[in-house]
């Protein structure tokens, strides 16, 4: 795998924009989960989720089967009830890993399954967090059977395999700066992707080789001043997502690129909405080598609530569609056949898995067009390469 080579380049214009109307459009308040739902953790595979479950003083882990051919939930509750910080991450084989804290700087980590009408736990041991530290979970593996989390400190961030080792918790890798974000860019759980910042400089995405005990790459370097984070990844068709300030210093914006591509990353216009923010939250997989045909759902949050967006980069244009009622915001996933699959919970349908139908595609409009040479606002930067093989991380 080659880490990508980027410059920028303005894309599109405002008429391919499609703007949410008001009363009614997919943007209607009440029509979807808000922005505060509960987190709600994928794996890799599609097949499980878990989320905390309940309100108020009685929330508890619960699982979710996503493979079957309807979606079930399966609670687990311990003797006493989860804090609200309890972080929840499910793996490949049904178990959940939860993650707690104690006493403000000691972070616990078990796993949680079912046995028959009861819970059983496994415990895992312990990670301490001290100081200014703090400890989050990384997004699920895709190799389904380990967890890491990193202990965030202001000059340095520490790796740890908190599940799948052999004695509990180990630290696999230190990186030096503050870092954030968690992106995985292989199918083995090996090449991770993490935003830094150095001291006060800007945020570039670095690609951490976790089976060379931590090896750093460069990953995004459109200027050398832009603030550049990578938001997810694509292994099949090598399509990245990316929010940077590098077209308009201070204004954050969404692009795409190719990992291992020369050419330059992309900032569409029909991305960008001056009263909503956009967020890219899943990936059509299975596209080998077809980033421009991937399909993108973007979770869009504006004052009156939040709904979805789907896109290819192919097209000039993102479709927005209203959300199923008690959208578990911010979560979903895309099959290989292009459909997108939306997690909700309402009081009668306390787990729901709901099909997205895009609207079609609007019949095109000859309109005058306006050639613009627009500056390109960086060079290409040629980096460095990240191997791969098939080893399992380090531990």
């Amino acid at each position: 795998m080659t880490a990508c080579a980027i410059e920028t380049a303005a894309e599109d214009d405002d008429r391919d924009q499609v703007p949410a109307g008001p009363t009614g459009s997919p943007g209607a308040p009440g029509t979807v989960g808000s922005a505060g739902s509960p987190g709600f953790a994928i794996t890799a595979n599609g097949a499980y989720a878990a989320r905390l479950a309940g309100a108020g003083d009685a929330l508890y882990v619960e699982r979710w089967t996503l493979d079957g051919p309807e979606p079930y939930a399966v609670p687990l509750p311990l003797g006493q009830p989860e804090e609200p910080h309890t972080r929840v991450l499910p793996l490949a084989d049904g178990r959940v890993l939860v993650a707690r804290r104690v006493d403000g700087r000691r972070n616990t980590f078990s796993l949680l399954y079912p046995t028959g009408p009861a819970t059983g736990e496994l415990q895992l041991g312990a990670v301490e967090a001290p100081g200014s530290e703090r400890l989050v979970l990384l997004p699920p593996s895709p190799d389904g059977i380990c967890a890491y989390a990193m202990c965030v400190g202001p000059d340095t961030t520490t790796l740890w395999l908190v599940a799948g080792g052999a004695f509990g918790p180990e630290q696999v890798a230190e990186v030096k700066g503050r870092c954030t974000g968690g992106v995985w860019l292989d199918r083995t759980g090996r090449m991770l992707a993490l935003d830094r910042r150095l001291g006060d400089g800007p945020v570039k995405a670095v690609a951490v080789d976790l089976e060379r005990g931590g090896e750093v790459t460069p990953l995004l370097q459109i200027t050398e001043e832009s603030d550049d984070r990578l938001l997810l990844a694509d292994p099949d068709s090598g399509l990245l997502l990316i929010r940077s300030d590098a077209p308009s210093p201070g204004h954050e914006r969404l692009g795409w690129g190719v990992l291992g591509s020369l050419l330059p990353v992309r900032f569409p216009e029909c991305l960008r909405l001056d009263d909503a923010a956009v967020t890219p939250f899943a990936v059509q997989p299975g596209q080998v080598l077809m980033p421009e045909s991937c399909s993108v759902a973007l979770r869009i949050d504006a004052a009156g609530g939040s709904w979805v967006g789907t896109w290819e980069p192919a097209s000039r244009r993102m479709a927005q569609s209203a959300a199923p009622v008690g959208w578990l915001a911010g979560a979903g996933l895309w099959t290989a056949e292009g459909v997108l699959r939306l997690p909700y919970a309402t009081a009668g349908a306390p787990c729901g898995l709901a099909d997205l139908e895009t609207p079609p595609e609007p019949e095109p409009v000859a309109v005058p067009i306006v050639i613009v040479d627009e500056p390109r606002v960086c060079r290409p930067v040629p980096l460095q390469q990240a191997p791969l093989t098939d080893r399992k991380p380090a531990g």
